[in-house]
């Protein structure tokens, strides 16, 4: 019933077709995004990297719903995102739990939401209180969780909050599931650890993912497609580069693989060579 394992294929989960961003400052108008055309299949993870300020968290909330785009249209599963939706569920940095409830009350409330009411648009009926029990119970124990359950936000560590989130993001079997930098405040071992572990999660659950990151490494690792964005403002789609490793992935055996660290460089060339040129020039 729960997180079944789903074969990838071609269908698109999502399509951004001439998206761009222009936001009302003090000082005029800010474009901080043009011409954006990307599609992500299903059972993709795809890792959108570029320098601060480019327009990656930008381009995040857009596909999310937050908010809306400038120009252009976004799709998700053949719909046009109109505002958030449960098929789109967000692992923001800030892991955001409300610090009152326990573990298990913090996924339950996303479960309840979602799956405690009939679905008006696909005529599901609602679930009772011992299925989204299983359901909360299943999302815990993907992430490791089930010792810790009935601790509050405050009783465990960075890690174990972040894992919480991605347990109440897959609790919600969303199509796609969106994450900003969920990892990049935690520390390296803790980033290390919980990247293995969304490797075997992805493996177990063919889920879509679309992950913002500025770790050159962690793109590498987890992606199946890496979007590199130009400097803003104005920023756009540079490069997109397709990771051809297998998986399942290990990262000692990948530390000195000529394929990995083939896609390495071409990243860092992107970043730190060709982005820096186009830094230097517009300065």
């Amino acid at each position: 019933m729960f997180l079944e394992a789903s074969s990838a294929n071609d269908t698109k989960v999502i399509e951004i077709q001439n998206v761009a961003q222009t936001f009302k400052t003090k000082k005029g108008l800010f474009p901080a995004l043009r011409d954006i055309n990307l599609t992500v299949a299903k059972g993709e993870f795809v890792t959108l990297i570029g320098h601060s300020g480019c327009g990656k968290s930008t381009l995040l909330n857009l596909i999310a719903g937050l908010t809306m785009p400038s120009e252009g249209t976004l799709l998700c599963a053949n719909r046009e995102i109109a505002g958030p939706g449960p098929e789109r569920a967000v692992v923001f940095q800030n892991h955001s739990l409300l610090p009152w409830l326990t573990c298990f009350e913090n996924v339950y409330l996303g479960v309840e939401r979602v799956f405690g009411a009939a679905s008006k648009s696909t005529g599901a009926a609602s679930e009772n209180k011992a299925q989204l029990k299983e359901r909360t119970d299943a999302a815990l124990a993907m992430v490791g969780l089930t010792p810790a359950a009935h601790k509050r936000p405050g009783e465990i560590s960075g890690g174990m909050k972040q894992r919480v989130g991605i347990a109440r993001a897959l609790a919600m079997e969303p199509k796609v599931l969106l994450m900003d930098e969920p990892f990049g405040a935690l520390d390296a071992l803790t980033r290390a650890k919980l990247q293995d572990e969304l490797l075997d999660i992805v493996a177990r659950t063919h889920s879509t993912v679309v992950m913002v990151t500025h770790d050159v490494d962690e793109a590498v690792l987890l992606s199946d497609k890496i979007v590199m964005l130009t400097n803003g403002p104005s920023a756009t789609i540079g490069e997109v580069l397709r990771v051809e490793l297998e998986r399942p992935r290990n990262r000692v055996a990948l530390a000195d693989n000529p394929q990995y660290l083939g896609y390495r460089k071409a990243v860092i060339d992107f970043l730190y060579t060709r982005q820096a040129h186009v830094e230097r020039s517009v300065a």
